[in-house]
């Protein structure tokens, strides 16, 4: 996404920086709603690019005023490493704040990448107040949570520690704090075992 005036970091919902927060127009009418648009996963921050551009062309910016792209922070362990990433929370969907005439809404229909908008009876239905502040919420959480492969009851061998170079099975995995208990056969007795994320690998 470029950088400009109108970016798609923009400090909202708040005053928090908030990556895929673009504001069109900070002129917000009480009669603004929420509304959800599906679009093809893997192209939301495209889309909503194309979609911002066409809305200053066409002089929709007293009806389009904001689009997001929900992300929350995880940690992300890939090949020993750790890395902090933004994950979308609803992969092909973008918010938008917005007034729905049939302008507005042919100018967000017919934006390559745009299937439609999310609704009842063909009509796009705006979000409740409650439903936007659980997403501002969840985008705000501070701890970043941790994105990972491993599954319960998988196999794996650990790579650091005490333990080094043994084989076990998952039985629980903590994402909040990088965390696994795995069952490691000790004396020939299944014994439980916490580690850290980056202290065991599949096999």
């Amino acid at each position: 996404m470029t950088t400009n005036d109108q970016s798609i970091t923009e400090k909202g919902l708040g005053g928090k920086v908030i990556t895929g927060h673009m504001v069109i127009n900070p002129n917000i009418p009480e009669e603004a709603k929420w509304y959800v648009i599906h679009t093809y996963s893997g192209h939301e921050a495209r889309v909503a690019e194309t979609l911002r551009q066409r809305v200053t062309t066409l002089n929709q910016t007293d009806k389009v005023f904001e689009l997001l792209i929900p992300t929350q922070d995880k940690i992300q362990i890939k090949h020993g490493k750790k890395s902090t990433i933004k994950e979308k929370i609803f992969p092909g969907y973008i918010l938008a704040r917005m007034i729905v005439d049939d302008n507005s809404w042919l100018v967000v229909r017919t934006t390559q990448g745009i299937t439609g908008f999310v609704g009842f009876g063909g009509k796009p239905t705006p979000l409740s107040d409650v439903e936007v502040e659980a997403i501002k919420q969840f985008i705000q959480i501070g701890a970043p949570k941790f994105k990972t492969n491993f599954s319960v009851s998988e196999a794996v061998k650990i790579t650091d520690g005490p333990f080094t170079d043994f084989l076990g099975s998952i039985e629980s995995i903590d994402e909040e704090h990088g965390k696994l208990r795995v069952l490691v056969s000790i004396f020939g007795r299944e014994t439980p075992v916490e580690l850290d994320f980056l202290q065991v690998k599949k096999i």
